[in-house]
């Protein structure tokens, strides 16, 4: 991942940090106001509408509640069970008739709630067709909307339905009552009253309630505004289950969630809902929360403003030292940095003025070893003549050995210049083993014909050892040392070489079967090494600082074992 403060410019990211930030608190604030005063309003609405819904409850109960004490006392008068018995002739049969429907009438007109009685029997007699009471044959009350609830119950509130009238349909409530006498089934007694009526009850002081009547089966009865269907309620719904209560519904579209308030009243066979849409309770949430909102982008622009002004304060030195950095001639003019700055900007300067006149020496320090090593190179190329004066002066002197037929000066002369041309390898420091070796071979062959056949050697070495490198004239002086002194005095002598990997380090091991290692008291010639072995050391030391070992000792049995580790180098070192 990227870190945007190595990327971006900084007044940037200042910026984008501190928006960031008093959005994410903007945010966090509005989110949380909104929450918490939108649920206390919720709170609130569900408390004062409990208490209401039971002044409402217990208005409609007592109204209704006469409505039933009406039909029962009706039910059970002696005309009107002579009437529906049909026992009587037909003439007081018809003088009864208009008796029960002139009183029936007088019940409509003194209580306005009522709209029409009607009376279902045996035997009806036909009245009058705009009256508020009519007469009806039994068999007509099972197409009535009703009639189904009188099943299994002696009496029954219906749903809201049209009563059809001389002055059009009507909307109504209506209370029917079976009609018993000593146990005999003679007819039905319904009572219409008028929804309006209940209606004006349920809505109050607000006309944009949402409020319905249901019974105790949960079956509604009429409602003000949105219907149960509507809502999402269903008809014995078994969340309504305590006298009263406080729910959500979870089943509206597009995330509407109304709160439904509900209450029953001891004693009552009614119970009144209430829902109310969730955007009306928090409707003062809404305006806290963009009150909050039009404050934060207020307060976001002023920090803004303060953040661009801080921002261009703090970068101005810094870009004064990046244009200076930029612009930066060695030996050209100097940018000027200003000087009345005494905080870490004022180091900052200081620091890269400092700098630039350390830059200033080195460059003419640079310049004037430039010019020495520019002569040294010339007097290099001027030296390169010695080795070819050599060369060619070695060459001549083999061939007259040739001529004179001294063919042990011949190879030897040969031996000399292979082991020179190795030697110099045009000048590199580091050479191949194999090269390494064959110079070293070059010496040990140069010191068998002298030695005619009193020195044997072997060299031990794979082809994967022999294709790394090493510093150049490593063996020689301790080939050299082991010949001079380690056989001194004597006719004969053996050299063993032998190069190897192990764990990712080479190591080279020259073992002799001379004198040893004698003490220095003895004031023996043979030491641990001369100018030539000093020399390697030093060079190794240069090159691998402590990662190498060179180790001389004597060995278990006689002579002198020296071992050379080195780390693994697969290309020339530079």
């Amino acid at each position: 991942m990227i870190n945007p403060f190595k990327r971006y410019r900084i007044d940037s990211l200042f910026i984008i940090c501190f928006a960031g930030l008093i959005t994410i608190v903007l945010a966090i604030t509005v989110w949380t106001s909104y929450a918490m005063t939108s649920r206390e309003l919720a709170d609130n609405t569900s408390y004062y509408q409990k208490r209401l819904l039971e002044e409402l409850n217990n208005e409609i109960t007592g109204r209704l509640t006469s409505i039933e004490q009406i039909s029962l006392t009706t039910s059970r008068d002696n005309d009107l069970l002579t009437f529906l018995s049909g026992k009587e002739d037909e003439f007081n049969h018809y003088r009864r008739s208009k008796g029960i429907q002139e009183a029936l009438a007088h019940l409509t007109y003194s209580i306005p709630q009522i709209q029409a009685i009607d009376l279902y029997m045996e035997q009806p007699e036909w009245g009058d067709r705009q009256s508020y009471i009519q007469f009806h044959e039994l068999k007509a009350a099972e197409a009535q909307p009703w009639y189904p609830l009188l099943q299994n119950n002696d009496f029954s509130w219906s749903e809201e339905h049209d009563l059809t009238t001389y002055n059009g349909n009507v909307s109504v409530l209506s209370f029917s009552r079976k009609v018993y006498n000593n146990s005999r089934y003679l007819g039905i007694l319904v009572v219409h009253v008028k929804a309006d009526w209940i209606r004006g009850i349920l809505e109050g002081y607000s006309k944009d309630s949402n409020r319905m009547l249901l019974d105790l089966n949960g079956r509604e009865l009429l409602s003000v505004g949105t219907s149960m269907k509507d809502a999402g309620l269903q008809e014995h719904d078994l969340r309504f289950k305590d006298q009263s209560g406080v729910l959500r519904l979870h089943t509206q579209p597009h995330g509407v969630e109304p709160l439904v308030v509900y209450s029953k009243v001891a004693d009552s066979n009614w119970m009144l809902v209430e829902i109310t849409p969730w955007e009306r309770i928090t409707s003062g949430s809404v305006k806290l929360a963009g009150a909050i909102i039009t404050i934060g982008i207020g307060a976001l622009l002023l920090a803004f403003l303060l953040t661009l002004w801080l921002s261009r304060q703090l970068l101005k030195p810094i870009a004064q030292l990046v244009r200076a950095m930029k612009n930066y001639d060695v030996g050209g003019k100097q940018a000027e940095l200003a000087g009345d700055y005494t905080n870490e900007f004022g180091i900052l300067f200081a620091g890269f003025r400092r700098l630039n006149e350390r830059i200033q020496a080195l460059y003419a320090s640079l310049a004037q070893r430039y010019e020495q090593q520019r002569k040294a190179e010339i007097e290099a190329l001027q030296a390169n003549i010695n080795p070819h004066f050599l060369y060619n002066t070695l060459d001549q002197l083999n061939w007259m050995a040739i001529a004179e037929g001294q063919e042990k000066m011949s190879r030897i002369l040969e031996l000399m210049g292979r082991m020179f041309r190795i030697g110099l390898s045009h000048g590199e420091s580091f050479i191949t083993i194999d090269e390494e070796l064959t110079h070293v071979a070059c010496y040990l062959e140069i010191q068998q014909i002298r030695w005619e056949d009193g020195l044997e050697y072997e060299v031990q070495a794979s082809q994967e050892v022999r294709n790394l490198f090493i510093p150049k004239m490593t063996l020689q002086p301790f080939v050299e040392n082991s010949i001079i002194h380690g056989f001194n005095a004597r006719q004969s002598g053996r050299i063993q070489i032998k190069a190897e990997e192990e764990d990712g380090r080479v190591r080279m091991t020259i073992t002799d079967d001379g004198s040893g290692l004698a003490p220095e008291s003895k004031g023996s010639h043979r030491r641990k090494g001369g100018y030539g072995i000093r020399n390697v050391r030093e060079r190794f030391s240069a090159f691998f600082n402590e990662n190498y070992e060179i180790q001389v000792k004597d060995d278990e049995f006689e002579g002198v074992v020296v071992t050379i580790i080195f780390p693994r180098l697969e290309e020339a070192q530079t």
